[in-house]
């Protein structure tokens, strides 16, 4: 059984098909629809399990092994990896949503950390974003505070500290946070999405205060939103995750360069959309996007035309909760894989790309801690060549746990089928 003409299910669009069946056998059975509408609907879906099934002989490669795990603050929701006290090796800050603190745990540069250094800040932490933001070149920190309605400074000493900046309100709780200079102007500026139905921009001074700038109205739930040049003009464009149940969808929003943004283009994406991450599936050195969905175990990938515009999205399965994940080449095959934190099934998979915004499946799945929130790769030495590591932001655990490469692989070397 397949598609016609002889052409197979994929593992991710029989996954697609369990899920869409899942739902339909239950909304039958609340209904109280026929007996026979519904043992029809079993029937196809146990020949279409046996077609799936039938041949995959596909083993993804194991290239990673748990490491450790270090405490931080209750509750974290984001990781980011950065160099907070300049000896250029990577460390790691998060965010503590329940403990109102920031984690910074400084590397040593073989893969293992020092005990965090947790610090107050604002009321709920969400989201944050790194860059220096006085030109004193020393990385800074800006905040979302969903607790306390704001957006939040903190100006980094160089070593590790920080200094408190200024706080801006917002008026409606904050869930993500990126920086970019959007003006052309060469300083760092905020867009910020606030829970509900808007985007807000500040526009900052290089002195480490911001003004604002422009406020959008958008869908009823955004997300996420992450900045970057889409359409290789030279000016940051804008991409939010819309999660309400009335558009789900990834819009892309043109950057003008002077501080706005052009009206947004919608791209369907599975249910409930939470993270969006930049990525080259294909090797044509154009900016393609990966978006987790929280409902329906999910993601979808984007293929960039190269000029702010997306091909139609392909669906492809993960684990259960999926809720953040990033794209790198994990296998040395030259293609990027992706790796995603799932929160029901507790673990980490990794899904190895075929070069096309597809990918091969089954995943290769690592346990975590409990409540993974959110992952990140990392530079583990100051060795370029060397293989990333990744981290996972445990929610229901207050740590991050480490999960590092076992050595360059040779493309092939596991997981093909012949």
């Amino acid at each position: 059984m397949g598609r016609g003409g002889g052409e197979a299910w994929t593992w991710p669009e029989c996954h697609a098909f369990f899920k869409e069946m899942e739902m339909t056998v239950d909304l039958q059975h609340r209904k109280r629809l026929s007996s026979c509408r519904l043992a029809f609907a079993l029937l196809a879906f146990g020949i279409l399990l046996s077609a799936c099934s039938k041949g995959d002989s596909y083993v993804p490669p194991d290239p990673f092994y748990y490491f450790a795990s270090y405490s931080v603050g209750k509750n974290p929701t984001t990781v980011t990896t950065a160099d907070f006290n300049r000896d250029q090796i990577t460390d790691l800050i998060t965010t503590n949503i329940s403990s109102n603190s920031i984690s910074l745990l400084f590397g040593n540069g073989d893969g293992t950390f020092r005990e965090q250094v947790q610090v107050k800040v604002c009321q709920e932490p969400r989201s944050l974003a790194v860059h220096d933001f006085n030109h004193d070149n020393q990385l800074d920190v800006v905040l979302a505070c969903s607790g306390g309605d704001q957006v939040s400074i903190l100006l980094g000493r160089g070593n590790g500290k920080f200094d408190e900046g200024p706080q801006y309100p917002v008026h409606r709780a904050p869930v993500s946070v990126s920086s970019d200079d959007i003006n052309g102007d060469g300083h760092p500026d905020l867009a910020v999405a606030l829970r509900n139905d808007k985007v807000k921009i500040f526009l900052g001074n290089g002195r480490g205060e911001f003004r604002p700038g422009m406020q959008y109205e958008y869908g009823d739930t955004p997300t996420s939103l992450a900045l970057k040049d889409l359409n290789l003009d030279g000016k940051p464009d804008l991409v939010v995750t819309n999660g309400g149940p009335m558009l789900s969808a990834v819009s892309v929003w043109i950057g003008n360069g002077d501080g706005t943004f052009r009206d947004p283009k919608d791209y369907k994406t599975g249910r409930r959309p939470l993270g969006v991450s930049f990525a080259d599936f294909n090797n044509d050195h154009l900016s393609d996007l990966l978006v987790i969905n929280g409902e329906g175990d999910s993601f979808t990938t984007f293929l960039g035309n190269g000029n702010g515009t997306f091909q139609q999205g392909k669906d492809s399965g993960a684990d259960a909760s999926p809720n953040f994940g990033v794209a790198h080449d994990f296998d040395g095959d030259h293609i990027d894989d992706v790796a995603i934190v799932n929160l029901q099934s507790t673990d980490l998979s990794i899904l190895f790309g075929r070069g096309d915004g597809t990918f091969h499946y089954p995943p290769r799945n690592y346990r975590t801690k409990n409540g993974p929130f959110a992952v990140a790769s990392y530079r583990v030495s100051a060795d370029n060549a060397e293989e990333p590591g990744l981290v996972t932001a445990d929610n229901g655990a207050g740590s991050v746990s480490i999960f590092l490469h076992r050595g360059r692989m040779r493309p092939g070397s596991a997981g093909t089928t012949e």
